[in-house]
C-alpha cells in the first residue's frame, strides 16, 4: 500500500482571525494546530506533507514547520501560492488583490505529490480518527483515477459560539457516495436554537446531523490535471471577470466532476470531533479541548518529545 501525502493549504492570513493563525499557539508547548494535524498524520500512515503558503511570511513559516521540527518522522515541502500564479495567457485582472481560493491553492502543489493525497486547512483541528480514516481509503487508491473522497462532519459540531460560519452542505446518495456539495454562509444556532443560515436572505433551517465538508477531501493525482483545465475556464467566465473577489474553491470543481461522471467521491464517517478557530474568541474552547485529549492519553503532553 501507498503512503498517502498531506496538502496544508496555510496560504491565508485569517482576515477575521486577526492573526497568522496557522502558527499560532494552541497546546501547552506552544504547539499550534498543525502540529497535532501532522502528529495524526504520522500516526496514520501519510509520508510526507506539502505546505502551500506565500512567499510574505515564508521565512517565518519554515523557520517553525520543518523536518527537523517533527522529528524527521515525515517528509516535509513548501510550495507557494500567489495571486499571479497564473496559466499562460491569462493575467491578474486591475484591481484584484487576493489568491484565487482553495483550489488554485491546491495546484500549486502537482509537482510536489505523485500519490494519493490528503487536503486540510492549516486552521482546522480535525481529530486523530479522521486522519485514520480517510489515510486508509487514500493508501488503498494507488493508480486509480476518479476515486476520491472526504470525511464528513454533523453540522452541529462544526457552529462557532462567536459569530456565523461558512460551511459546504453535503448531499450523499444511497451507495455514501456525494451527490452535490453547496457552500453556505452565515450558519448560525439562532435564539430559538434552531441551525440556520442566510445566504439567501431569509433564515432557512439546516438538521442538525446535516453532513458539511470541512475541507478534508483525498483525491488521486489525475486531479490535478482536472483542475488545471477547469481552472482556465473558470478565468475566461464573464462572470468570474467582473467580480474581483471571485475565488477557485475545491467543492466547485468537486461539483464539476461529479456532475459530469469523471469521478466520485466517497463520504468518509469518523468518530472525531472537529475543531476551529474561525474567530479569535474560539481559542480558548480550543485549548481547553487539547488539555482534555492529552489527559485522555491521545496526545502526550509534550507533542515532539523535546
Amino acid at each position: 500500500m501507498v503512503k498517502p501525502t498531506l496538502l496544508v493549504l496555510a496560504a491565508g492570513m485569517g482576515s477575521r482571525y486577526g492573526a497568522l493563525k496557522q502558527m499560532d499557539g494552541v497546546g501547552p508547548n506552544n504547539e499550534a494546530i498543525i502540529d497535532y494535524s501532522i502528529y495524526d498524520a504520522i500516526r496514520a500512515g501519510f509520508g510526507k506533507v506539502v505546505f502551500v503558503i506565500r512567499h510574505s511570511f515564508a521565512d517565518a513559516f519554515t523557520a517553525i514547520f520543518n523536518k527537523e521540527r517533527f522529528g524527521g518522522k515525515i517528509e516535509v515541502e513548501v510550495v507557494y501560492q500567489e495571486l499571479d500564479y497564473l496559466p499562460e495567457g491569462f493575467s491578474v485582472p486591475e484591481g484584484r488583490e487576493k489568491p484565487w481560493g482553495t483550489n488554485h491553492a491546491l495546484m500549486m502543489a502537482k509537482d510536489a505529490i505523485k500519490e494519493p493525497f490528503a487536503v486540510i486547512n492549516a486552521d482546522d483541528f480535525y481529530g486523530a480518527d479522521a486522519y485514520k480514516v480517510i489515510g486508509e481509503y487514500l493508501s488503498q487508491r494507488d493508480g486509480e483515477d476518479g476515486h476520491y473522497c472526504m470525511v464528513g462532519y454533523a453540522v452541529n459540531k462544526t457552529l462557532s459560539e462567536n459569530g456565523t460560519v461558512s460551511r459546504g452542505v453535503c448531499s450523499i446518495n444511497e451507495e455514501g457516495f456525494l451527490s452535490s456539495i453547496v457552500e453556505r454562509t452565515k450558519i448560525e444556532r439562532n435564539a430559538e436554537g434552531t441551525i440556520v443560515f442566510h445566504d439567501l436572505g431569509e433564515d432557512e433551517a439546516l438538521e442538525e446531523e446535516t453532513p458539511v465538508s470541512m475541507n478534508l477531501f483525498g483525491f488521486t493525482p489525475d486531479y490535478f490535471v482536472h483542475s488545471e483545465e477547469y481552472f482556465k475556464q473558470f478565468l475566461s467566465d464573464p462572470a468570474t471577470q467582473a467580480n474581483l473577489k471571485a475565488e477557485f474553491f475545491i467543492p466547485l470543481m468537486v461539483n464539476k466532476l461529479i456532475s459530469e461522471g469523471t469521478a466520485k467521491l466517497k463520504v468518509l464517517s469518523t468518530t472525531a470531533d472537529w475543531f476551529g478557530v474561525t474567530y479569535q474568541a474560539d481559542k480558548p474552547q480550543l485549548v481547553a479541548k487539547i488539555e482534555e485529549l492529552i489527559e485522555a492519553g491521545v496526545y502526550p503532553r509534550n507533542l515532539w518529545g523535546k
